[in-house]
């Protein structure tokens, strides 16, 4: 995980690079980071499958009945997932896809496609994308979250709606940036684009708070 330290001389640094970033850095406050649970790899990848398209309620209400398939464990070891009938694993909620996704997150991290944490610590941000997006259901986006959520600190998930919106708005921009275009335009947040993209989210959500605050201001609203 990143440190205090490390928390505020990313946010030194995108201010130097962008003032737009210091002025949105100002509003925000420092970078509240979630502390690592410790998860190992293969279970962030099982639950980022379980949480894909759902919203975050009805993804952890199916994700709870699928966990208590397996008595006994913290998280199932992908021999019992694989010993699993998919008639049981349909019953919690789970779609096909998703069942064959998370099949093949186990089968891999029986045949060491899936690292541990020791092995993730060893690969380059690229490497453990690369050798990920294997896997039947796993995209680049999603590599991308689980390596910030285990503090990569220079993951720009180019991919993400949030973090597009928040640099069309943070720059007042008609449209979003394309991926490739946000990649390039991101380059000089390096080595801290984790943070950077932190804040473009706060900006995205920031957004999202003020325009329901203006309509119940406006006289339509307070009508």
């Amino acid at each position: 995980m990143m440190t205090p330290r490390m928390h505020t001389e990313a946010e030194t640094h995108l201010s130097v690079v962008c003032p737009r970033f210091e002025a949105l850095i100002a509003r925000i406050g420092p970078r509240v980071e979630k502390p690592d649970d410790g998860r190992s790899p293969y279970a962030r990848l099982v639950r980022a499958i379980a949480h894909q398209q759902l919203n975050g309620r009805a993804a952890e209400t199916i994700f709870g009945r699928f966990l208590a398939l397996f008595p006994g464990h913290d998280f199932p070891p992908p021999e019992l997932i694989l010993a699993q009938p998919d008639e049981a694993l349909r019953a919690t909620g789970f779609s096909f896809s998703k069942i064959a996704a998370i099949r093949d997150i186990a089968q891999k991290r029986i045949d060491g496609v899936v690292p541990n944490n020791a092995e993730l610590a060893e690969l380059s941000d690229e490497a453990a994308i690369t050798r990920l997006v294997t896997i039947r259901g796993v995209g680049r986006w999603t590599v991308e979250m689980l390596l910030m959520d285990i503090g990569r600190p220079d993951i720009l998930p180019v991919d993400d709606f949030g973090v597009r919106e928040g640099y069309r708005l943070l720059h007042g921009l008609e449209a979003q940036p394309k991926p490739k275009l946000l990649a390039e335009l991101g380059l000089p947040w390096a080595p801290y684009r984790s943070t950077a993209a932190w804040y473009l989210w706060r900006a995205a959500d920031e957004a999202k708070r003020i325009k329901p605050a203006m309509a119940a201001e406006s006289p339509q609203g307070a009508a």
